[in-house]
């Protein structure tokens, strides 16, 4: 995959997660959360395959319950990737979690409290080498932290992520992550520019409760995106409301589009206007359909017009430019034939298909 220093990163610690690291230099990594049962460990680990078959790097489970952290072993042991223990109100289930063989653990602030359980939590984890997540969140901040900033805002979701880390430094803990999530956009790089003033932990980025996948795209681009243009963020979660592969591929399409991370084939198409002679919207859809599982980090064009047509297609790897019921098929910046419009998807395709034959 490649990576693009075009933005000045922000300067954190680096933290192992099982084998991937987060903050410092390391590539910005993309993350999902399982929404299966955790209890049911078939068809987590079935989820968690598919996730990292999508490209996911790091994947979070819900543990509501001493069934699930036990079930951690079961899973961790036959998990493709690092596996993150997500925990609520009880402390003690992180510190299972632990032992049940979670490569880290996420704390919410907002719902756990009791100061001893904390050190606790800090002592096991530093003794078995686990980095935790602080995760803020705006729909489950502390009462006396609202009332302190007058409501949810920025300053407040800030202060909530300084004080944990602080509590856990007390404890003299440093293997932190920070995460500080509201489901507004604009709050969030609110928070995050305060945060990254004041911290040195990798920060994981992300929307929460972003909406489904058509707004919610919306909305985590535009944070996530923001955010990692201002070289903000080290691992990234784009939250929707459906299946988590969506997730993941969209976190490469934020990533790709700053030119961060490159996964995988990207299809470059024309929004049509009335010069359109061709089916362009029927074959950009199709193409990118059957590029979906394609790997290596290809770009393809289909373009509709004369216009721009020619030009992004000498650009990109393979492609097509539109004219009167035919294409122009470009490959490496050379026009190679003419195909018609009923054979334009095939054409492409073989094209294709012998630069990932090449590429391997």
């Amino acid at each position: 995959m490649e990576a693009n220093t075009s933005f000045k990163r922000r300067t954190s610690r680096a933290l192992q997660v099982g084998n991937v690291i987060v903050g410092g230099d390391a590539p910005i990594s993309v993350q999902s959360m399982c929404t299966t049962d955790t209890r049911d460990v078939q068809a987590t680990l079935q989820q968690i395959l598919d996730l990292e078959k999508a490209g996911c790097e790091l994947v979070r489970v819900a543990v509501p319950d001493a069934e699930a952290a036990q079930a951690i072993q079961l899973i961790h042991e036959q998990s493709p990737l690092p596996l993150i223990a997500d925990i609520h109100f009880d402390y003690r289930l992180a510190i299972s979690s632990i032992r049940y063989g979670a490569d880290a653990i996420r704390l919410n602030p907002g719902n756990i409290h009791e100061e001893d359980g904390l050190r606790q939590v800090a002592d096991i984890a530093r003794r078995h080498c686990i980095p935790v997540r602080v995760g803020v969140n705006a729909g489950s901040l502390d009462r006396n932290i609202r009332k302190s900033y007058g409501g949810v805002t920025a300053e407040a979701l800030a202060a909530s992520a300084v004080l944990a880390c602080k509590a856990l430094e007390r404890y003299d803990f440093y293997d932190i992550c920070v995460s500080a999530k509201a489901s507004s956009p604009r709050l969030l790089i609110e928070t995050y520019r305060i945060l990254a003033q004041v911290l040195p932990y990798p920060f994981h980025v992300g929307v929460t409760e972003a909406g489904v996948k058509s707004q919610g795209l919306i909305r985590s681009a535009v944070g996530i995106g923001a955010l990692l243009a201002e070289g903000i963020g080290d691992t990234i979660r784009v939250s929707l409301t459906g299946d988590p592969i969506d997730e993941v591929a969209a976190g490469y399409s934020i990533l790709e589009s700053l030119g961060l991370r490159r996964r995988g084939a990207r299809l470059v198409s024309c929004p049509t206007c009335g010069r359109t002679e061709v089916p362009l919207i029927a074959i950009a859809e199709e193409v990118e359909r059957r590029i979906a599982d394609i790997k290596e980090p290809i770009t393809v064009a289909v373009m509709g017009c004369s216009v721009n047509g020619p030009g992004e297609a000498r650009e990109a790897d393979v492609g097509l430019a539109g004219g009167r019921d035919q294409f122009l098929l470009f490959k490496k910046g050379k026009a190679i034939r003419k195909v018609s419009s009923d054979k334009a998807v095939e054409e492409l395709m073989k094209e294709i298909q012998n630069l990932v034959h090449d590429a391997r």
